[in-house]
């Protein structure tokens, strides 16, 4: 890690020097006013937790999730034959808060999902680990997932998000008989596919480096690690929004964006350790998933058994999870019906991006939201 500093350091100054050629002030206002370096120092450190858009019900809270209803039972109308299914969104699971899913009532995936239909909606909320949950293995998570189903209904349409995608995938290799359908979106499902940064890096350090990171927070991985990783990866993305709002100090709406934003990213969950461990050594060394070695509770994980309706979304942009990794799993599955799209955003475009939100989202599930109707009886 060392030895990428230089070139991280280097790539922070080159986009300096852009900002600069192209005639970006930083240490005025937009209004031209010499910048207020106390405001602007106040509103770097200043953060704050974020909070769900949509209005919603906790219907349980386990220790590593809590399961929130956004819409519930309103998505059937009694005395109608048409029923909606009911659908389960598992948010991305990186040290963030789940609420990236529910952002803002102008970006949310939440609101996205329920206006094409939708409306029997229930999304995860995942829990940060504390020492207590720390040695939580998968088996505890997908139990989370087994316990929400239990709790809607199923068989359900199944969302899943960055890592809440791969997991979702897991599910429904397990109980494909619970899945009616399956979407997935910047979710690495091939994890050796594509020019992914993050891949390099944990081929390049050993394991010792991520059990000795696991060690120092006690059992847990810091969200903060993960946050800096992120960062390490698109340093100049970091520094161009810091800049900007030295820039735009004197612009409200600028402010709030960079305020919601920053509330998200910079309000970190730490990870349980022992789940932590498993997802480097059996996902992105050994790409078990994709490779058909993994075994979860004595059973093989074989996505050939998901027949569902599937659905996948990527972004062109997405240094996180390229679309390779997403898309490879059109071959891994057996389904018949199979629709792709992608964005032309990067990674968190994908759950709270205008163009995916109101473009991707709703062409992806149009047939996903028709309600389903019974069977006649003969």
């Amino acid at each position: 890690m060392a030895a990428a500093a230089p070139a991280l350091i280097g790539r922070m100054a080159e986009s300096t020097l852009a900002c600069g050629a192209a005639g970006v002030d930083f240490w005025t206002t937009a209004a031209g006013r010499p910048l207020d370096g106390l405001r602007w120092l106040e509103l770097v450190a200043d953060r704050r937790p974020p909070r769900w858009a949509t209005p919603n019900r906790v219907v349980f809270e386990a220790p590593l999730a809590r399961l929130r209803d956004f819409g519930g039972e309103s998505g059937e109308r009694e005395g109608s034959r048409a029923r909606v299914s009911p659908t389960l969104l598992l948010p991305p699971q990186a040290g963030h808060d789940s609420c990236i899913v529910d952002f803002s009532p102008e970006q949310s995936q939440v609101r996205a999902l329920r206006s094409i239909g939708l409306t029997r909606l229930w999304s995860l909320d995942w829990v940060g680990a504390t020492p207590a949950t720390s040695d939580s293995t998968v088996d505890d998570y997908l139990a989370v997932i087994d316990r929400a189903s239990e709790e809607i209904g199923s068989p359900l349409h199944l969302i899943g998000d960055c890592q809440g995608g791969w997991l979702a995938a897991i599910w429904a290799a397990l109980h494909p008989e619970r899945v009616r359908s399956l979407t997935i979106a910047g979710a690495p499902i091939d994890f050796h596919a594509g020019d992914a940064v993050i891949g390099d890096w944990v081929a390049l350090l050993p394991p010792d480096f991520y059990r000795a990171a696991v060690a120092l927070g006690g059992g847990v991985l810091d969200g903060r690690f993960i946050l800096n990783g992120f960062i390490g990866i698109k340093p100049e993305n970091e520094l161009a929004k810091q800049l900007g709002l030295a820039a735009h100090l004197a612009d409200p709406e600028h402010v709030g964006r960079y305020r919601a934003f920053e509330d998200w990213y910079k309000h970190t969950q730490d990870i349980a350790g022992t789940f932590y461990l498993w997802i480097v050594e059996h996902l992105f060394r050994r790409n078990s998933l994709i490779e058909g070695g993994l075994e979860i509770g004595g059973e093989r994980v074989d996505l050939a058994r998901i027949r569902c309706p599937l659905n996948l979304l990527a972004g062109a942009e997405d240094h996180i999870t390229p679309p390779a990794q997403v898309f490879a799993m059109e071959a891994a599955a057996s389904s018949r019906r199979v629709r792709r799209c992608i964005s032309s955003g990067g990674h968190l475009g994908l759950f709270m991006g205008r163009e995916a939100l109101r473009e991707h989202w709703p062409a992806l599930l149009s047939d996903v939201a028709r309600p389903r109707r019974p069977r006649r009886s003969r």
